[in-house]
């Protein structure tokens, strides 16, 4: 018998709502796979299922109450938080959502939420308006930001009568997720990928520039889901609003032309590029060497165009030596207009494999923003659409396309399901 989860503990909170019975079948799974399992119960919980049921299954007390200390030498929700290797919440309603988001501590659960330095798993089962109202949408994206990690809504018959995304995901594929958390499973390992990250820099003298406003936090999230999955990850980076990931390989390159110089000489060592830095397409054609004193009421500058990185990217891998390697590369393209069309010229003009376009003037997709909205483009035309999420969430769902179409050996999130979806006939 598999037992994967020995020696772990998890601790499983269940909350009120009608997908609270499949709790009982998950609670069976994790005790099978060896885990120590710790049932937390909030009040609706228990409308839909006995306590005495988890106790069963878990051959542990269920905490339900914070107020019922049966141990007066420890303080239980201290101890069940500080004894979680991962604490699992399923399913997890709007309101313990929010509590979460929030920091609210008014029951035994989200009172042990509070006290847990362990990983956090969430499960979300609620109708399928509850999961897409602005408010839940936000406190999702709160947690995603925070490290918090999803098991997504499935989409079926709901038990209220509709149709739609809100369905809790199967025990089977909870267990799943649970195992890949505390395996460490490294979908990436032996991959050598580079990300380029915030806004270039170009100078017009010692202290003034002309740049813009992006702020890194998509690169960012993009190299620390690869960092996290096991690739070799370098951060190229140039301006950005905080600092770089720790454990990548980080290079410093303010402007465009710096920004070329540290991506083309590494791109024969890797699998996979992606530029999501937002380079300056002009520079001033003099870089004065003091700063420049104040004169007439007027000044006009010269510019002259950048390095084009992205398209020199694709001149060298048509060029390149029959044979050699050559890495799956991904652009960004940020928009205001007139997204699709954009996104599919640059895509055939610069030669990348896709193309991740947002328009960066819509509420929650802007630069500075932490959640992001993007449609992935492949030369067949729309890839992938990502709604609003955070930009850890839109990271990860970037990488296994990219490992998909890339033909690698995925064995990562989304992999049962989206097999054979997105890989290259």
């Amino acid at each position: 018998m598999d037992k994967t989860l020995t020696g772990r503990t998890i601790v499983l909170g269940i909350t009120g709502g009608i997908a609270a019975f499949k709790a009982a079948a998950l609670c069976s799974k994790l005790v099978k796979l060896g885990a120590e399992v710790r049932v937390i119960m909030t009040e609706g919980a228990t409308k839909f299922i006995a306590p005495l049921t988890l106790q069963t299954l878990s051959r542990h007390p269920v905490a339900t109450d914070v107020f019922d200390e049966h141990d007066a030498s420890r303080v239980q929700h201290i101890d069940l938080a500080d004894s979680a290797d991962l604490v699992v919440v399923a399913p997890a309603t709007a309101n313990i959502i929010a509590k979460m988001a929030h920091g609210l501590a008014d029951d035994m659960l989200s009172t042990t939420l509070l006290a847990a330095t362990a990983p956090v798993l969430v499960a979300p089962a609620m109708n399928v308006h509850m999961l897409q109202h602005p408010a839940v949408v936000h406190n999702l994206n709160v947690l995603a930001a925070r490290g918090v990690r999803f098991v997504e809504a499935g989409t079926g018959q709901l038990a209220c009568g509709y149709v739609g995304k809100g369905r809790l995901a199967e025990p089977d594929e909870i267990a799943g997720a649970v195992v890949e958390l505390l395996r460490g499973d490294r979908p990436m390992a032996g991959r050598r990928v580079l990300v380029t990250a915030g806004g270039t820099v170009e100078r017009l003298d010692p202290v003034r520039y002309i740049t813009n406003d992006s702020s890194g936090k998509m690169g960012f999230a993009l190299a620390e889901t690869a960092r996290d999955w096991g690739a070799d990850v370098t951060l190229v980076c140039a301006r950005t609003d905080g600092p770089p990931p720790a454990g990548v390989r980080v290079v410093r390159a303010e402007s465009a032309e710096e920004m070329r110089d540290a991506v083309m000489s590494r791109l024969p060592e890797l699998d996979a590029v992606v530029k999501a830095a937002a380079v300056a397409d002009y520079r001033p054609a003099v870089r004065h060497p003091s700063k420049m004193k104040k004169g007439s009421e007027t000044l006009t500058l010269e510019l002259v165009k950048t390095p084009d990185i992205l398209q020199q990217i694709g001149e060298w891998k048509r060029t390149r030596e029959p044979g050699g390697k050559a890495p799956f590369v991904v652009g960004f393209a940020a928009e205001t207009d007139d997204v699709e069309r954009h996104a599919m010229e640059k895509l055939a003009r610069k030669g990348c494999d896709l193309i991740a376009a947002n328009d960066v003037s819509a509420e929650g997709a802007g630069f500075g923003a932490d959640t992001n909205i993007v449609n992935v483009y492949g030369a067949e035309g729309l890839v992938e659409a990502i709604p609003q999420s955070a930009k850890r969430s839109v990271a990860e769902r970037l990488w296994r396309l990219v490992a998909l179409r890339a033909g690698w050996d995925w064995t990562g999130p989304g992999a049962s399901a989206a097999a054979g979806k997105e890989a290259p006939e």
